[in-house]
């Protein structure tokens, strides 16, 4: 949780606010889990602070979504062109690539 919290501070993705009088306060929880090795031994835990979208109201909360999701057939092509042309692809984990 610490290492969650220190990466949104980080990225300076959220300022303390006082909630607004008129507005519907959409609330947040962490969510937890553990991660483990092909063994089935404890690699890591890992904890995210997720918002509670389930309360949202289209029109009042959000207009548009964006989901940051590349779909199948899109790496599908690229992985089809990399190999009829020869380039080279390199795979990255990118630790709160949400927030940027």
């Amino acid at each position: 949780m610490k290492d969650e919290l220190a990466m949104i501070n980080k990225n300076d993705t959220w300022e303390l606010t006082s909630n607004p009088k008129d507005k519907h306060v959409i609330g947040v929880k962490w969510v937890y889990r553990i991660k483990l090795n092909p063994d089935g031994s404890i690699h890591k835990h890992k904890a995210r602070l997720v918002v509670k979208g389930y309360s949202q109201m289209a029109g009042i909360d959000y207009g548009d979504t964006f989901v940051p999701v590349a779909r199948h057939e899109t790496i599908r092509l690229i992985v089809a062109l990399a190999a009829q042309y020869g380039w080279k692809i390199f795979h990255l984990d990118v630790k709160s690539a949400f927030l940027n």
